[in-house]
This record gives C-alpha cells, sequence and structure tokens, in this order.
C-alpha cells in the first residue's frame, strides 16, 4: 500500500518519465492528491501495464486536488543536459497547478529549491530514491509523465513511421538504432546522446 502523504502540509508529488531515450521530449509531472487518496492498482508506473496506466489517468486526473504535465523538448534537453531537463520539467508542472502545495515530494535524489511562482517563498522538498514505489502522488505523477509522452511518441511514429517509436518509444532498441543508421537522425533525436554505438576498434 502507498503512503497518501509524507507530510502534513499541501503536497505535490513530482516525476518524470523518458530520461532514457534517444529521441523525443522528456515529460514531467506534478500531482497533489487529497489525504487519505489510495487505490489498490496505483504504483511505479513501471510496474503498471499500459492498460492499467491508461485506467488510471482519466481516475488521478479526476481525483487530484490539481495536476499538472509538462514536456521539455529534445532541443532543451540537448542544451542544458537530462537531468537539469528533468528537473526543469518538474518545477514547469508545479508553476501550472492551480493549487500551491507547501510541500514537495520528488522522485530520485536530485531535485533544485523551487520557488513559488505566487509568492516568491522557496518551498521545502525532499528527495526519494524509488519514490514511486513509496507515495502515491509521485506514483499519479509516473503515471501522467508516461502515458502523455508515450501518446506523444506515438504521434510523432506516424510522421517518422521507420523508427518505430510507437513500440520502442525512442528507447534504444537495436530496431531503433538500425533505423537511426539507416535514415539518420530527426529534429526529435536528443543530439547529444549516443545515438549509435561506438565502431568496434580491431
Amino acid at each position: 500500500m502507498l503512503l497518501s502523504h509524507y507530510s502534513d502540509f499541501i503536497e505535490a508529488g513530482c516525476d518524470e518519465a523518458g530520461r532514457g531515450p534517444l529521441a523525443g521530449p522528456v515529460f514531467a509531472a506534478a500531482v497533489i492528491l487529497p489525504k487519505n487518496f489510495e487505490h489498490p492498482l496505483l504504483n511505479d508506473s513501471k510496474q503498471l501495464s499500459e492498460k492499467v496506466r491508461l485506467e488510471l489517468r482519466p481516475l488521478i486526473e479526476r481525483e487530484a486536488l490539481a495536476w499538472a504535465v509538462t514536456a521539455v523538448s529534445a532541443e532543451e534537453i540537448d542544451s542544458i543536459n537530462i537531468l537539469r531537463a528533468s528537473i526543469t520539467g518538474m518545477q514547469r508542472s508545479l508553476d501550472k497547478l492551480s493549487l500551491r502545495p507547501e510541500f514537495i515530494i520528488v522522485d530520485g535524489n536530485k531535485f533544485s529549491p523551487y520557488q513559488d511562482s505566487a509568492s516568491g517563498a522557496i518551498i521545502p522538498h525532499k528527495c526519494f530514491v524509488k519514490g514511486d514505489g513509496r507515495f502515491a502522488s509521485i506514483a499519479a505523477a509516473s503515471v501522467l509523465a508516461k502515458t502523455y509522452r508515450d501518446d506523444f511518441m506515438r504521434e510523432a511514429a506516424l510522421k517518422y513511421p521507420q523508427y518505430g517509436w510507437d513500440r520502442n518509444f525512442g528507447y534504444p532498441t537495436a530496431e531503433h538504432r538500425q533505423a537511426i543508421a539507416q535514415y539518420g537522425p530527426t529534429p526529435l533525436h536528443r543530439k547529444t546522446f549516443r545515438l549509435l554505438p561506438e565502431p568496434e576498434l580491431f
């Protein structure tokens, strides 16, 4: 059973999806859930089937006190690096929340101090490694980030069908890398990532 909250404050959980792919944006979400929220299926999005994630998304959007999702483009990832892009995406999602959080919990071990866009105050935060498997609001954020990113990559696959993004979602599969070798990178590829394996030296 996931914990609904870490603190007694109005608490936003944050997570991202898509740090590892070679192509596409990284998506980040922030979610504020009611106190004592629970759902038997909610968990880290990586532990859930696509069917369950898509069942949970409208429930999260309906039950959350506030939620927001933000995409950070491949171009911006190349400009500031993937870690900073992930944190930037989470903070932009926090900016978009209709209810202002008093405390922030984040999946992972890195975050930057977040200044509230309304009051100018720094909102305290705490990072949790594997937090998406411990706290409902982080798990909910992981579900939103993952499903919105998957939707984006399926749509992008219609424009660039040869890369198989409707199946690999931009991750470095053999199919994806073979397509990069054959057709070259697209504007959605992250140019600072190693798109192709280093050639073997004999």
